[in-house]
């Protein structure tokens, strides 16, 4: 289907039915390349599948997003109900009612445990018995905070029984839903876990039942763990139509480093860029060359090197390797041959020829000069990211490519506020909060606050 066009939305299911297990989660890019569609439609359709509950989603590392087939949609909600209408409790026992509820907890694809307010467990079904190796009467003999359930987190660290989402929904008698967990297995297989709790309220507001949907999240938890590792693909590629105006521009040798890249509400994007070599004005005379190109703001010019914020829409090259979950990271002209090259890094799982379609979309002269595999550490930057909203992380981002921090400063308040087509007082609050989670990060979660 190329770079544009729609995807119907059977085709997408039909590639998650394609897979062995069809809850195994796929990112963005995979699905694009298995419908033979572009990232933007296919996000897009992805991003409407999931408002609508036919697919779950998660972000995973920096730029990826993995999507997957939910193994039920209404079963948890229908366990739910296993109270009546009027919140007086349970349905009475050999009551057509509960007769027709115990069977779809029976039938439900999805594992399901209840548990009474002492914390014993009431019920599991098949489901449950399978994922958890155990029989049913094996089962409803425990509490759910015994030590044989052998619970951990990510890092290995035991589950604390005030941890357990159930304590905490027998506390404030709210649902805890999404809590991930590795769990030990009676023959010592290890898998990973997420659920859903949820608690029956009787009138008097007392909690009768606590519903749990456990879901294996295993194929999940290792397709975040590869996408998260640290190998990358370093790759340069090259483009005679693309490149030519900036080789033509200067008989020197230059170098445009992709500081960072923004993107703001209105789906357009700011470029803030590098560039060593290549004079300022020349520089922009070719920006303005590009039709792709909005506008351009010098932030700082000293000697032969400058920094630009270039206001862009959202067809180009660092915001390809974006959506693939990469980075562009610099754009070279050398004296060996005169040819410039671009110079970036992609996952390292990514299939070089759904890279290179892509990049195709916004260039099709694009051609591979080299890759290779390398291997880059998780920084800081992603605990910072999964601790700020999108738009705090936003603002703090084109504050700081955008000079507001230095001394003087390359861009005022007013200025960074327009870009996002927001007040300087809203700006002002996104920015003083992301400045506080990042603090937060760096002191309280390192431990270091109270340290002499």
């Amino acid at each position: 289907m190329g770079c544009s066009g729609q995807i119907d939305r059977q085709e997408v299911f039909r590639v998650f039915d394609t897979l062995s297990d069809p809850t195994e989660p796929l990112t963005t890019a995979e699905v694009a390349n298995a419908v033979g569609c572009s990232l933007s439609v296919a996000q897009a359709t992805l991003n409407s599948l999931g408002s609508h509950g036919q697919l779950k989603s998660k972000p995973i590392g920096d730029n990826t997003r993995v999507w997957w087939r939910p193994s039920t949609v209404d079963d948890f909600d229908l366990a739910h109900r296993y109270t009546d209408s009027n919140g007086a409790g349970r349905f009475a026992p050999g009551s057509r009612e509960h007769t027709l509820i115990e069977q779809i907890l029976e039938a439900s694809p999805v594992s399901i445990v209840v548990v009474d307010p002492s914390g014993k467990i009431e019920f599991a079904n098949e489901r449950a018995e399978e994922m958890l190796g155990l029989e049913r009467s094996e089962i409803t003999s425990r509490t759910y905070s015994q030590p044989e359930w052998n619970i951990y987190y990510d890092d290995g660290t035991p589950v604390p029984v005030d941890e357990h989402p159930l304590t905490r929904v027998l506390k404030t008698r709210q649902a805890v839903y999404g809590f991930e967990h590795g769990i030990e297995l009676p023959d010592g297989a290890e898998r990973w876990f997420s659920s859903n709790s949820a608690p029956v309220l009787n009138a008097n507001g007392d909690i009768d039942y606590i519903v749990v949907g456990i879901e294996d999240a295993t194929a999940l938890k290792d397709r975040e763990d590869k996408l998260t590792s640290e190998e990358t693909r370093l790759i340069e590629i090259s483009s005679k139509q693309l490149f030519e105006p900036f080789v033509a521009a200067t008989d020197t040798e230059f170098q445009i480093d992709f500081d960072e890249v923004v993107r703001l509400p209105d789906g357009t994007a700011l470029e803030y860029l590098t560039a060593t070599g290549i004079p300022t004005k020349t520089l922009r005379e070719v920006f303005a060359q590009d039709s792709t190109v909005l506008d351009t703001n010098l932030l700082q010019s000293a000697d032969e090197v400058c920094r630009l914020e270039v206001h862009v829409e959202d067809l180009r090259v660092p915001l390809v390797f974006e959506d693939l979950g990469g980075q562009a990271i610099s754009f070279m002209k050398t004296q060996s041959d005169g040819s410039a090259v671009l110079t970036g890094k992609l996952p390292g799982d990514i299939d070089l020829r759904t890279a290179l379609r892509e990049l195709r979309c916004v260039n099709p002269d694009f051609e591979l000069v080299s890759h290779e595999l390398s291997y880059s550490p998780r920084l800081l930057y992603n605990i910072v990211q999964d601790a700020l909203t999108e738009k705090q992380l936003t603002a703090l981002q084109i504050a700081y490519y955008g000079g507001y921090f230095e001394t003087p400063r390359t861009s005022s308040g007013d200025e960074l506020a327009d870009r996002l087509g927001i007040t300087r007082q809203t700006y002002n609050r996104h920015l003083r909060k992301a400045e506080q989670a990042v603090f937060e990060q760096l002191f309280e979660a390192s431990g270091k606050a109270h340290t002499d």
